[in-house]
């Protein structure tokens, strides 16, 4: 087994070449690769986050006991009175649920309380997006706070929720969504395994386009 160093400095790596089948046969070798990938999500403007996000889901769909072992931690650290806040905890649950729902179907309620929060709401509505696309039905009831953080004066929650509306393919969000294809406020994206600057209206702009494909 390897030394916690040596472990993270391999991941590192790993993520930085976007190698996600060599992270998840890591995985299998040393038990704690997916506790490792917590120390990344701290800091949504650094482009290792997402990747250790992805990378997340890539491990425990192979290694679903892996994910056991943290959903604990990931709660802990959305709890404000843990003192050390991980941005990414809310997105993390997200995307365990969307490779295992199995394992936090119980607590998928927690998840929309978190979109209450101004600290968790950026990461959940991720986090729901990457669930919403694979379980759509798991979304029918926090649809009406994901549709209200369109108006949120944050632009990146704005986009958030606009991209969390558009992989779940809610096509009544429709006319929300237009109403903000002016919105010109700059705004960061995760997509294909960059972190690429944007505007809100263009973000909405592909969120629709996507919509009228998938109608």
């Amino acid at each position: 087994m390897k030394s916690r160093q040596a472990l993270r400095e391999q991941i590192v790596a790993l993520l930085k070449e976007e190698n996600f089948p060599a992270l998840v046969e890591l995985a299998g070798r040393e038990p704690g690769v997916a506790t490792t990938l917590l120390q990344f999500f701290y800091d949504p403007e650094d482009l290792l986050q997402w990747r250790a996000l992805e990378g997340l889901g890539e491990v425990v769909e192979t290694y679903p006991a892996q994910a056991q072992k943290i959903i604990g931690r990931l709660l802990w650290l959305l709890n404000e009175d843990s003192g050390s806040f991980g941005w990414g905890a809310a997105a993390a649950l997200g995307e365990i649920a969307r490779r295992q729902l199995s394992l936090v179907k119980e607590i998928v309620p927690m998840f929309y309380g978190f979109l209450e929060h101004a600290f968790s709401r950026g990461s959940m509505l991720w986090g729901l997006g990457r669930m919403g696309e694979a379980h759509p039905e798991m979304l029918a009831e926090t649809l009406p706070l994901i549709e209200a953080a369109l108006g949120d004066p944050d632009p990146q929650v704005r986009v958030w929720a606009a991209w969390c509306l558009g992989k779940a393919r809610v096509a009544e969000a429709a006319p929300k969504l237009r109403a903000l294809l002016q919105d010109g406020s700059p705004a960061k994206i995760y997509h294909r395994g960059e972190l690429r600057r944007t505007t809100v209206g263009r973000v909405i702009q592909e969120v629709l386009d996507s919509l009228k494909e998938s109608g």
